[in-house]
């Protein structure tokens, strides 16, 4: 039996489009499960940090904070957010830039890794995203990823004492580390097998080509 494709994902649960690249990954790979041989995939999610200079309580909107740190002038931003949230819904993501409250997110991405020890870690990707993208929910203090973990079956209190005694904050910097050594500047970000790298939030078509291929690749090898 052939073993499952690796899809290994950098993101940012504060990245617009990671989320938009999620969601294109899942409906590519749910494309492909009615072929004959349809190809069987593993995806892990990988942290990284857009903006780890940014305070957990950031005083301001997310218009100030690209004003302030990167430059762009609100008139900018919001056009920028009109296109994203554009495309958003054409992967079937409702985006409320104006609820968003912007947050330093190491502490999420810990909250990842933990619930990856425990089998949640899609569920949680998924649930801090939809928290920060759509309902406009804080994912940065400690209480609120609490109650985000708890909403996907994870224990409270083990998560709570996770996150205050910072135990996967060295996966965290693991992670980014291989981001380095990859040379992985922008996310989100899409190793295939750790020999194809996938860059952006490409169209679903383009994900279910890819994860074909490499499954093809896999079925030839056995052959031969």
């Amino acid at each position: 039996m052939t073993d499952a494709i690796k899809i290994d994902v950098w993101s940012d649960i504060a990245c617009p489009w990671c989320y938009i690249g999620k969601r294109n990954l899942e409906a590519g790979l749910a494309e492909t499960t009615g072929d004959a041989d349809a190809p069987k995939v593993e995806v892990t999610y990988h942290s990284f940090e857009l903006s780890p200079d940014t305070p957990v309580d950031f005083d301001g909107d997310i218009s100030d904070f690209l004003a302030e740190h990167k430059g762009i002038s609100r008139e900018q931003a919001a056009q920028m957010h009109e296109h994203v949230t554009g495309v958003a819904a054409n992967a079937g993501l409702e985006y409320h830039f104006e609820k968003l409250q912007h947050t330093n997110t190491v502490k999420a991405h810990e909250l990842i890794h933990f619930a990856k020890a425990n089998g949640k870690q899609v569920e949680m990707s998924e649930r801090l995203m939809a928290a920060y993208f759509t309902e406009g929910r804080h994912v940065g203090r400690v209480d609120d990823l609490v109650a985000l973990a708890a909403e996907v079956g994870l224990d409270a209190d083990a998560a709570r004492e996770a996150l205050e005694s910072d135990r996967h904050l060295a996966d965290v910097r693991a992670d980014q580390a291989q981001a380095t050594a990859y040379g992985i500047q922008g996310v989100p970000f899409f190793v295939i097998d750790g020999k194809y790298g996938v860059s952006g939030a490409q169209p679903p078509a383009a994900f279910a080509q890819i994860a074909r291929q490499v499954w093809g690749e896999r079925a030839a090898a056995s052959a031969s």
